[in-house]
């Protein structure tokens, strides 16, 4: 697949099934989101790479504690979750963590996987068991969740969301 016609035809998915994603797929998926584009190549984002079941459950429950749609798991039954976190010390670390965040989305999308961006990532760090996953990692510094990527084999063929018009401006 093409660059342009991944960026044309991703779409959120939001229901999976339970069949694992194999590592070297995981590990493509990473590999374009440590290569997106960072303010002045500071490179502040990192990824978890969760596919254990256990800790994976734990973060949608996590995670779930903050969804004011009270779904039971937010992360609609993928596998994997790739959580991007990004440092705070960085002046640009929120738009280089929503960089990775993408580039990530559209490699799971080129790999033939579905993938959606959820949110309260932010949040799920924030609260002392996801300091604790931190810590069990051994990751240090002022790190701000920025996104939760997940990642599984569609169950679904979500319908493309129409785009809105009169969002371009030219100036020529």
């Amino acid at each position: 697949m093409d660059t342009l016609q991944a960026i044309y035809t991703r779409k959120s998915v939001k229901k999976y099934k339970s069949d694992p994603v194999p590592k070297d797929l995981i590990d493509k998926i990473v590999e374009a989101g440590l290569c997106a584009p960072s303010g002045l190549n500071k490179q502040s984002p990192i990824i978890i790479a969760v596919s254990d079941k256990q800790v994976r459950d734990e973060l949608s429950k996590l995670n779930a504690g903050k969804d004011p749609f009270f779904r039971a798991d937010p992360f609609y039954g993928a596998p994997t979750v790739l959580v991007v976190l990004a440092d705070k010390s960085v002046p640009t670390y929120l738009y280089d963590g929503s960089l990775v965040m993408e580039n990530m989305l559209l490699a799971a999308h080129a790999l033939g996987l579905g993938a959606c961006w959820i949110h309260r990532a932010k949040e799920t760090f924030n609260m002392p068991e996801g300091k604790a996953i931190l810590q069990k990692l051994g990751i240090e510094g002022d790190y701000e969740g920025i996104g939760n990527c997940i990642v599984g084999y569609a169950d679904i063929d979500p319908d493309k969301k129409p785009r809105k018009a009169n969002r371009v401006y030219y100036i020529d």
